[in-house]
């Protein structure tokens, strides 16, 4: 549920499988988007809904790369199928950690479509994990949107709630 900005507060998001939909409080019934559809700036519906890299890359190390005072992998995920968001993406992993320093997206004709780098590893719900993006636009230089996470909690939910249905009683 969109808390932030306030010109989409309200808006809900629902990914069943590789389903995306999103309920807004104005439109009746919920609307099935695309996952790389720009849902603020430049930050894409499957960015926020579905970054699953190991259910839905297969992955290759292709390299190794020293940045500072470390050793990182760098990794190359090609998609498994065309529903996913990215058809390709580089990633660098820190070789000690396993965190993640900064992810390259590409599209199904290889052209770099935006950047992402990882910062500000915190402890969020019990384990370690990146509290800031920062989403660069590879298109159009100068243009990037960042995330922050603050707060992050682990609850059971009913399956009820992942339906299209059920998003209407949410708002």
């Amino acid at each position: 549920m969109v808390t932030e900005p306030a010109a989409e507060r309200g808006q809900i998001i629902l990914m069943k499988g590789r389903d995306l939909w999103v309920f807004m409080p104005d439109v009746s019934q919920p609307v099935r988007i695309s996952l790389a559809q720009r849902l603020t700036g430049q930050v894409a519906n499957g960015d926020l809904a579905r970054a699953n890299f190991a259910g839905d890359y297969n992955p290759k190390i292709v390299g190794s790369e020293k940045i500072g005072s470390d050793n990182y992998h760098v990794l190359e995920l090609v998609a498994v199928d065309r529903s996913v968001t990215y058809q390709r993406v580089v990633y660098w992993v820190n070789e000690k950690s396993g965190w993640p320093l900064r992810a390259e997206f590409y599209s199904l004709s290889n052209r770099l479509l935006k950047k992402c780098s990882y910062e500000n590893f915190q402890t969020l719900a019990g384990r370690v994990r990146p509290t800031r993006l920062v989403m660069e636009d590879a298109l159009r230089s100068g243009e990037k949107s960042v995330l922050d996470y603050s707060e992050m909690k682990l609850r059971d939910l009913p399956d009820k709630i992942f339906t299209k249905e059920y998003l209407k009683k949410l708002d």
